[in-house]
């Protein structure tokens, strides 16, 4: 059997059996601030467990993409040198909540196992929790495994707990004996022998911890069960890896292709060590991809914090192991599209998605590629000065990470592949002490938080305490009301200290980039501030400013309207962003994250180079002719089937998750999307949209940051009080100057087209009173430089924002990279000025920049440090090859050299020659 029909066969199975088949939740979280990543099947249905959310199906069934790579799954090392662990993988699993248990459960994996898949009885082994005579029972009456193959285990090994408190319950794991002859001892069980090893897990959750540790009988039994799909592929396809399947084997050929190494399986050190270190490789490599793959393409992004770290980290590791193969350009990328092809047809988000996920691959490589080769080279510096130590001096693989952003884990793979240990409390060390001097000299984004001080202390303290009420509740009805009251009576469901649960809430949770509600509680006839509203599993959780007593009765909700329809201005103003970035940009474009608070909201997306003037005035434009129209919100769409919401060409928004009944934002035919957010009614009430900031927050993803209503009217307000006061402050100095020279001349001399505002307002002023200038003053050229200076730093500026943009385009020549391109320059200064910002942010490279000054065409020729020394290639004898074509010539130091020409139709031939040139001389 295929990968496919496996897949295929299971989830039929359990559809046959009235089981819903429903698709994988993202891999990444949004909607649960414990996990960095979906590492069970269970994830998406840990509202259910804890009572505090329901489906409209009883039976499910699916496979669950999950990706393990911290806290105690984390089996990272193991990755690639065993035959069955895994970054990323895919977890089966059939669910029932409430509905069948036990017997059921373990009839139907009997049946699934060795029936429909054929594998054989008595190579299969059940383990039970100590105490459960029940599934002990149940194996020996609704199967005919061999009862010496049952057998019992502890906590340790055979109860499944969601953590320290909530739902939990005993398990029983099938094992398969794949010893050759089938000779498996129970010792062998549960004992880490890749000869034995587990297959299906069946849990039995029943009952719920309580903080003090006490066990109490759940309302209602579910089933949990999870397959490990990589390792029963490996199973019915009789290999003895999980690499050997045809899960992973087109991505190695991919890999062996690119490579141009090949690939034997080795597993042994005895066979060949070269030979188990490029199969090594491979392996990490093939792994390595698909978690990169499916994390980036539900949303995810290479950072330096969180889960993007945790990428970064999985990409570096790849990229290092890439060298073991030769391989010192990107080429990771490379591997999405087999990984697509294979896979795609489950998981449609990886094509949809594939461009995007390519292009953060990508620059994430060139990134590190930059500085990859000088890190190992001062590792082996390192190892040579250590001499016989058995220690890597935690300082320098902290400078490994600080200065080459090689991750811990990196420097001790590569430490423990020499013998070596790293000092990893000198590593903590220093990290803390930068932790500390990064916070010391940090500036909070204005309104992030509403509060400073012992306030701002007590929200951080709630949003980790709220979800400790979950279990309070998750026998009684909870509802928010707050999309159409922002004022209710209501009861209260759970209090702990200054956080409640109402039973009926107002007040908005903060999910899916939107924050928490503030208002007031009125309780007894005292006000209580209500200082944040934070969203546990379904739960509104308010945060309260002070404790209240004990107390019974009704009370009075009431959320801050204004504050709450800022946000609504602003959450309704993202949606349309986002579709006039897809209408202009292209369909390319997908949210990456947003933040909706009352005075702002910024808003990424995946976009590959900075926005263009016109591309920010046209987008601009286009969200606020929305606005203009007024248009409506089309009521009606809460609480619709996911699929009718589909049909309706709805955009899922990032970090928003989707149940089976969905909330649909739409705006006419412009905007469409799901979104559990709160919105204005119309578009007219937004006001007014402006943009304030447009940046690079990571490889591949851009950000704006931008304002509404009232605050968007008094930015404008406050930039035109500034204007005004820096015009009338030009218009001064400036009459200052020129007083002296005007006379009654009748004729006005056209405004300067590199005027500032301020010297064109001038300007105009002169030309309303009929008053010219007859002479230009020394001092009047003093100004007029000074202004030439200020235009020249900021033009440079943005030039010199465009290089990350000129790298990416990069071609590689014999492992060098190479860029030739024509640029926008206004002077030779300002072209060497950009040349030199290239070689500083080229890490090794040859970049030749041209353009036309003065209609002459004008030449930069700049070579990295490394270049002129090992493989002298010179800066000068590049540009005078290049140069010879435009007719002309030049020169000047290895490094950095310029010439000019006269032939301006032949600077894109010049330029297309310029790889010819290097190659030759790489020759030479």
């Amino acid at each position: 059997m295929t990968s496919s029909e496996i897949r295929n066969s299971f989830l039929k199975f359990f559809e046959e059996r009235a089981h819903t088949i429903v698709p994988s939740a993202p891999v990444v979280p949004y909607d649960d601030p414990t996990l960095l990543f979906a590492n069970a099947g269970m994830n998406q249905f840990k509202d259910v467990f804890l009572g505090t959310g329901k489906r409209i199906y009883t039976r499910a069934t699916d496979t669950q993409k999950c990706i393990r790579v911290s806290g105690k799954h984390n089996d990272l090392e193991e990755v690639g040198r065993d035959t069955y662990h895994h970054t990323f993988f895919e977890m089966l699993g059939n669910w029932s909540f409430g509905d069948y248990y036990k017997k059921e459960a373990i009839e139907w994996a009997w049946e699934l196992l060795t029936k429909v898949w054929g594998l054989p009885k008595n190579r299969l082994w059940a383990t039970v929790y100590k105490d459960d005579q029940e599934a002990e029972q149940l194996w020996k009456s609704v199967t005919d495994i061999d009862p010496n193959h049952i057998l019992r285990f502890g906590e340790k090994d055979n109860f499944w707990e969601m953590g320290e408190t909530g739902p939990c319950g005993p398990c029983s794991e099938i094992h398969i004996d794949r010893t050759p002859d089938g000779t498996a001892t129970a010792s062998m069980v549960n004992a880490g022998a890749a000869d034995v090893m587990e297959i299906w897990n069946l849990v039995f959750i029943q009952y719920n911890r309580d903080e003090a540790g006490k066990l109490t009988t759940l309302p209602a039994k579910h089933v949990d069960t999870g397959m490990g799909f990589e390792r029963v592929c490996a199973v019915l396809q009789n290999k003895n890896s999980n690499y050997d399947t045809d899960v992973f084997t087109p991505i190695i050929n991919k890999i062996a292709e690119l490579t141009k190494q090949p690939y034997n399986g080795s597993l042994q050190s005895t066979i060949d060590n070269r030979q188990l270190e490029i199969d090594t490789s491979m392996r990490v490599i093939a792994d390595h991809v698909r978690t990169l793959t499916f994390a980036i393409g539900d949303g995810a992004t290479p950072s330096n914090e969180g889960r993007g770290y945790v990428l970064r980290r999985i990409l570096r590791r790849a990229a290092r192991f890439g060298r073991n193969l030769g391989m010192h350009e990107p080429f990771i990328y490379q591997l999405v599209p087999t990984l697509v092809e294979t896979m795609s047809y489950i998981f449609l988000e990886i094509k949809t998605n594939q461009d995007h996920i390519q292009r953060v691959i990508k620059g994430e490589e060139e990134s590190f590629n930059a500085t990859l080769d000088r890190g190992l080279e001062k590792f082996e510096d390192v190892i040579e000065q250590i001499g016989h130590s058995k220690t890597f001096p935690g300082e320098d693989a902290f400078k490994l990470y600080d200065t080459f952003g090689f991750p811990l884990d990196l420097t001790e793979l590569m430490a423990t592949e020499r013998g070596l240990k790293v000092d990893v409390g000198i590593f903590t060390e220093l990290m803390q002490k930068q932790k500390e001097r990064s916070r010391e000299t940090r500036v909070s984004l204005s309104g992030s938080l509403p509060f400073s001080g012992s306030l701002e202390n007590l929200i951080i303290e709630g949003k980790e305490s709220a979800r400790q009420l979950e279990t309070s509740t998750h026998e009684k009805s909870f509802r928010f009301v707050g999309y159409d009251n922002l004022e209710v009576e209501s009861s209260i469901l759970a209090i702990k200290d200054n956080l409640i649960v109402l039973e009926s809430t107002p007040f908005y949770g903060e999910s899916g980039g939107q924050v928490g509600d503030t208002g007031e509680l009125i309780i007894d006839n005292n006000s209580f501030s209500v200082i944040d509203t934070q969203k546990s599993g379904n739960v509104n959780v308010q945060i309260l400013g002070k404790h209240p007593n004990d107390f019974s009765g009704k009370v009075r909700a009431r959320v801050n309207k204004e504050r709450r329809h800022s946000i609504m201005r602003n959450h309704s103003a993202t949606h349309l962003l986002h579709k006039a970035l897809r209408q202009i940009l292209g369909t390319h474009v997908q949210q990456a994250g947003s933040f909706v608070a009352p005075d702002y909201f910024r808003f990424d997306f995946s976009h590959f180079a900075k926005l263009s003037e016109q591309e920010l005035t046209d987008i601009e434009a286009l969200v606020n002719e929305k606005i203009k129209e007024n248009i409506p919100r089309t009521p009606g769409l809460n609480n619709i089937p996911f699929e009718d919401a589909k049909k309706m060409g709805a955009l899922m928004f990032f970090g928003d998750k989707y149940g089976e009944l969905v909330n649909v934002i739409q705006f006419g035919d412009f905007s469409t999307e799901f979104c559990g957010g709160t919105h204005v009614n119309n578009t007219g009430e937004i006001g007014y949209f402006k943009m304030c900031e447009e940046s690079s927050v990571a490889s591949g993803v851009r950000r704006i940051v931008a304002i509404t209503g009232t605050y968007a009217l008094d930015y404008l307000n406050e930039q035109k009080r500034e204007f005004e006061a820096g015009y009338d402050f030009a218009y001064n100095r400036l009459e200052e100057i020129f007083k002296p020279q005007i006379d009654g001349l009748k004729q006005f001399p056209p405004v300067p087209s590199q005027a500032s505002p301020e010297l064109a307002g001038y300007f105009a002023h002169l030309h309303k009173n009929n008053i010219i200038l007859k002479n230009i003053s020394e001092q009047d050229n003093e100004e007029k430089k000074k202004l030439e200076k200020e235009r020249a730093k900021s033009r440079l500026k943005s030039l010199s924002g465009s290089i990350d943009e000129l790298i990416s385009s990069a071609v590689s020549v014999d492992n060098i990279k190479l860029i030739a391109v024509k640029v926008s320059a206004n002077s030779m200064d300002e072209l060497k000025s950009l040349g030199d910002s290239l070689r500083g942010k080229l890490g090794s490279g040859v970049g030749v920049l041209a353009s036309i000054i003065e209609d002459k065409v004008q030449l930069v020729c700049v070579v990295t440090d490394d270049l002129v020394a090992t493989k002298k290639i010179e800066a000068g004898k590049v540009i005078g090859a290049v140069a010879k074509i435009v007719g002309g010539g030049g020169g000047g130091r290895p490094h950095m050299a310029t010439a000019g020409g006269k032939d301006i139709a032949k600077i894109e031939e010049a330029l297309s020659h310029t790889k010819s040139i290097v190659e030759s001389l790489l020759k030479k």
